[in-house]
């Protein structure tokens, strides 16, 4: 544009500078706007700002005012908004595992997350691989394989949104109650296994063969493991020095910025992506209370209020949702939308059922594990940039995002009403309203 490059006077950084910050006011506040409307119609906050992000992109304000969309995301801004974006998602991450309570944890936790992720991983897994054998024809880049595609659309429809149940579950208060737990371990296991299903597959497609997603996989839980026993221990000053003076001072503040960025540099490396290296990072912190409630206090509102939409924002830009036209391409995207529900949602609904909570959790927790919004988002991305998937099969994708994870609250709600919810709020040692442990006969949970 004349006039800015007039105001920048060839100063190519200003310029940038320019272009960026406009796009970032554009971003917030049609987040802030669509974040407000989706709580008036009793949605979380962050439904609201993903579907802002599809809204700015090509479908819409790229379809009404293509020259103005132009302007305010040219090419030079978007590996911004990218690294912007990436930033927010490992920083988010990381808060999200230091703020799990881990003195919470009750006898058998793990094992039965770990059964009711395997029931949510292997049914949509199944059902996505099938309906992507299927579609083969329809909706696949002519370089790649039947069962490789076929694996990439199992592998997405098994991925939970571990970000944003984590929201989820931390704007009602129940993140730290035995459901929300249960739910958060489910979910993080979900998406480490659609993490590993994604390195054979960018393995596979890149060339670097199994040997390659071996070496990742190797390396990522080294990683983890040496997060966890010896970054941790060397972690622990900070919880004391927060204990003796109340407060995390510059210097403290600097090792806690440090360690998510530095984690999640190492994971993209190793091939899992940063937002891992920025989960464990928060499982590595600190356990103390008050230190949870500092850290989160500091940093939560910046995160996800300036970091977060940016993300979405970018994925909406390469969304397009006009390429989902026809009686083809409708009845593969139902395909696909009918076989990522079902899979999730019964899968987990029956197995917290077979674990012996009563239906209404059962069906609750299968609603909240069915919220496929970030990680799915994040999966295709890396997809479509490494040319595994079509911009079609990308824009239903989405779409499925969107509508499971508008479906999770309001199916949540139907099957734990406000009553029975602040009940698990208030005595997180009953794990199953009285009046159905009556009924069913069912034996406590220990």
């Amino acid at each position: 544009m004349p006039t800015m490059a007039l105001v920048a006077g060839g100063d190519p950084n200003l310029e940038l500078i320019l272009k960026v910050l406009p796009a970032l006011v554009v971003i917030l506040l049609t987040a802030g706007v669509c974040g407000r409307l989706a709580l008036m119609v009793m949605q979380p906050r962050v439904l609201g700002e993903m579907v802002a992000g599809v809204l700015l992109g090509p479908t819409l304000f790229g379809w009404l005012f293509p020259e103005a969309q132009a302007a305010l995301f040219p090419k030079e801004v978007r590996p911004v908004l990218y690294v912007l974006s990436t930033i927010g998602l490992t920083l988010y991450m990381f808060l999200v595992g230091a703020g799990l309570d881990h003195s919470a944890r009750s006898p058998g936790e793990i094992r039965r997350g770990s059964l009711l992720a395997v029931s949510g991983i292997l049914p949509s897994l199944l059902l996505g691989s099938c309906t992507g054998l299927l579609l083969w024809d329809v909706l696949s880049r002519p370089d790649v394989s039947r069962w490789e595609f076929a694996l990439f659309v199992g592998g997405a429809l098994s991925l939970t949104a571990f970000p944003m149940l984590a929201r989820i579950l931390y704007e009602r208060k129940l993140e730290n109650s035995p459901l929300g737990r249960l739910t958060l371990i489910a979910a993080s296991i979900d998406d480490a296994l659609a993490w590993c299903i994604l390195a054979v597959l960018s393995a596979i497609h890149l060339g670097s063969g199994s040997g390659g997603a071996l070496r990742t996989i190797g390396l990522a839980t080294v990683f983890a493991v040496v997060m966890l026993t010896v970054v941790a221990r060397l972690l622990r000053p900070l919880g004391r020095g927060l204990a003796r003076t109340g407060r995390l001072g510059p210097g403290a503040m600097y090792v806690v910025i440090l360690v998510p960025l530095t984690a999640g540099w190492l994971t993209d490396w190793i091939g899992v992506y940063a937002v891992f290296g920025g989960f464990i990072a928060g499982l590595a912190m600190p356990r103390d209370p008050a230190f949870r409630q500092v850290l989160h206090g500091r940093m939560m509102d910046v995160v996800s209020t300036l970091l977060l939409p940016v993300f979405f924002t970018f994925s909406g830009l390469n969304t397009h949702l006009n390429g989902i036209a026809g009686g083809a391409m409708l009845l593969a995207f139902a395909l696909i939308l009918v076989a990522g529900f079902s899979g999730k949602y019964f899968g987990c609904s029956l197995s917290m059922r077979a674990m012996g909570f009563g239906w209404r959790e059962s069906y609750a927790v299968g609603a909240l594990m069915n919220a496929r919004g970030l990680m799915i988002l994040i999966f295709i991305n890396i997809g479509l940039a490494q040319g595994m998937i079509t911009p079609e099969l990308f824009a239903m994708l989405v779409l499925v995002a969107v509508i499971t994870t508008a479906g999770a609250l309001p199916l949540y709600k139907l099957a734990l009403p406000e009553r029975l919810e602040q009940a698990r709020r208030t005595d997180p040692e009953q794990p199953r309203p009285l009046e159905e442990q009556t009924a069913s006969a069912q034996p406590t949970i220990s």
